[in-house]
C-alpha cells in the first residue's frame, strides 16, 4: 500500500533506540536511567485516590465537553491568572490528552502544508516530528553554548517570510534546560504581534524552576490574546503522565477554532484524571513546591558532581534537564550514548535527536534520579575505557 510520504520522510521516535542500548547493559551495578522526563518520585497516595474514585464514578465513562471539563478549566484559569498577573477566563483554556497532543493541535490551528513556522535550535524533537508529519517547515533558530542557549530575538526577525505562522519557545527548555528571561520573552512576544503571527511557548516544565517567580508578564497584558498560545503539562508536576492531561491557554477566537480539532483527535480529554486534577491544583501546592526544591537540588548536585569528571563539562542546566558536553570530540553523540547505555548502564539521549550539529552533547534528564545515583556517575562517566 502507499504511505503518507510526509509521515515516511519523519525521523522514527527516538526513546526505543535508547531503550535497545540500555537492554545490552549486563553490569552489576543498577541502571542510571537519564532518558527520558520521567518523575523520580510517585504522585501522592491521595492524588491516586481521587483518580480511583473517579474512574470507577458514570460520569467518567461518559463524554465530556470537547475542550475539557468546565470544572477543571476554572480551576486552571484561576491559578495561570495568579501565577501570572493576569486574568484568565476558562472559555480561554483547553484542556488535551497531554501536551504532545496540545502542539499538535495548535499546529494544525496556525498552520498548513507549505508554511513555516521556527523552531529554537536545539529543538524538542516531537515539535519537530509534528511539523514534518503535517509538511510544515521548521526553520531553525539557532541557540548557542556561548549565549546560554537563549534564542535571540534579533537572528530570529531575520528568519520570518511570508508563510511564518508562529515563533515556538520552550522555557523552560527541553532539551537544553535553559531558562528564558522574562525581557527575553517579552520581546519575542512584541516581535510576533508586531508580524503578526503566534509566538507558541512551551511551560510543560515551569513548575520546576528554583527561582520560583513568575516565568513572564505576557498574561498580565491586556491584548495577549491575539498572540500567545501558551501550553502546559501535568504530567510531571503531578507525576501521572500516563493519564496524558495537557492545557492550551489562548484567546477566545483561537480557542474556538481549536475547538473543531479537538473534536476530531480527541472527542474529550480523559475524565477521571481531570477531576482529580481539580482538586489537585490548589491541595498539592505544597507538595509540588516541596518537588520544585527538590530537584533544584539535584541540579545543584549534577553540576558540582559532573563538573568534577574529566572531559566532561555542563553546558547547561535548569529546570530538570542538563546539556552535557562529552569529551569525545568527533564521535557521533549516538554513539556515545550507546556506550554509555550498554557498557556503563547511564541511559542519556544524544543531542542529535534534538537537531543537527549537536553532535557534541548528550540530554541527561537528572531529575529522574536521586542524589545518590547522581553522586554514582563519576565511575560511570570515566573515559578510560571509552571503547
Amino acid at each position: 500500500m502507499n504511505l503518507n510520504p510526509l509521515l515516511v520522510g519523519t525521523a522514527a521516535p527516538p526513546i526505543p533506540a535508547v531503550r535497545a542500548w540500555s537492554a545490552r547493559y549486563r553490569g552489576r551495578e543498577p541502571l542510571i536511567d537519564l532518558s527520558q522526563a520521567v518523575p523520580g518520585y510517585p504522585p501522592p497516595p491521595e492524588l491516586l485516590a481521587h483518580i480511583a474514585a473517579a474512574g470507577g464514578s458514570l460520569d467518567a465513562a461518559a463524554y465530556g465537553a470537547i475542550t475539557g471539563d468546565a470544572t477543571l478549566r476554572s480551576r486552571y484559569a484561576e491559578e495561570v491568572s495568579e501565577l501570572y498577573g493576569g486574568s484568565v477566563s476558562l472559555d480561554e483554556i483547553a484542556i488535551t490528552a497531554g501536551c504532545n497532543q496540545a502542539f499538535v493541535v495548535t499546529a494544525m490551528t496556525l498552520a498548513t502544508a507549505g508554511d513555516t513556522v521556527i523552531l529554537p535550535l536545539p529543538w524538542y524533537f516531537n515539535h519537530k516530528m509534528i511539523l514534518d508529519t503535517l509538511g510544515v517547515e521548521a526553520v531553525a533558530l539557532p541557540c548557542r553554548a556561548e549565549a546560554g542557549f537563549i534564542p535571540s530575538v534579533e537572528a530570529a526577525a531575520t528568519l520570518i517570510g511570508p508563510r511564518t505562522r508562529a515563533i515556538v519557545l520552550v522555557s523552560p527548555n527541553n532539551p537544553t534546560g535553559a531558562i528564558y528571561p522574562p525581557a527575553t520573552i517579552a520581546a519575542f512576544a512584541e516581535l510576533c504581534a508586531d508580524r503578526g503571527i503566534a509566538l507558541v511557548i512551551d511551560e510543560t516544565y515551569r513548575d520546576f524552576n528554583a527561582a520560583d517567580r513568575r516565568p513572564h508578564d505576557l498574561i498580565a497584558e491586556t491584548d495577549w490574546q491575539e498572540t500567545l498560545v501558551q501550553l502546559y503539562s501535568f504530567s510531571k508536576a503531578y507525576c501521572i503522565p500516563g493519564h496524558r492531561v495537557g492545557a492550551i491557554l489562548a484567546g477566545q477566537r483561537f480557542i474556538a477554532e481549536l475547538t473543531k480539532v479537538l473534536d476530531c483527535v480527541q472527542i474529550c480529554p480523559p475524565r477521571a484524571p481531570q477531576t482529580a486534577l481539580t482538586w489537585a491544583i490548589g491541595a498539592l501546592s505544597g507538595w509540588r513546591g516541596e518537588n520544585r526544591r527538590t530537584i533544584a537540588a539535584r541540579a545543584q548536585s549534577f553540576r558540582s558532581v559532573v563538573s568534577s569528571i574529566a572531559g566532561w563539562s555542563v553546558a547547561s542546566i535548569g529546570a530538570y534537564f542538563a546539556y552535557v558536553r562529552h569529551p569525545f570530540p568527533g564521535r557521533p553523540a549516538a554513539a556515545v550514548a550507546e556506550w554509555l547505555a550498554a557498557e556503563r548502564g547511564v541511559v542519556s539521549l544524544p543531542a542529535s535527536y534534538f537537531g543537527p550539529r549537536q553532535e557534541d552533547f548528550l540530554r541527561l534528564a537528572y531529575a529522574n534520579v536521586d542524589v545518590a545515583a547522581i553522586n554514582a556517575l563519576p565511575e560511570r562517566l570515566a573515559v578510560g575505557a571509552s571503547g
